[in-house]
């Protein structure tokens, strides 16, 4: 259930989903730039999203999930 303060504001997302790959991407070793690099992804873009400022599209977080060898799902359990 969500607080008054998390509807008005649900940048929160944004920052927990961007921590949330940022650690994945760490545990398999990867720098952003390798990130980036092999999902096609610009690195300016995967470094606002891991800092929470870019709101990320469904296509991306699938081309993520499929570049680092997890499915989507894992991306979303933050």
């Amino acid at each position: 259930m969500m607080h008054s303060d998390e509807q008005q504001d649900p940048s929160y997302i944004l920052v927990a989903f961007g921590k949330h790959l940022a650690h994945i991407r760490k545990d398999h070793g990867w720098s952003q730039e390798k990130l980036a690099l092999e999902s096609g992804i610009a690195r300016s873009y995967l470094s606002g999203v891991e800092r929470g400022q870019r709101n990320i599209a469904l296509l991306n977080i699938y081309r993520l999930a499929t570049t680092l060898g997890i499915r989507p799902e894992e991306l979303l359990k933050f």
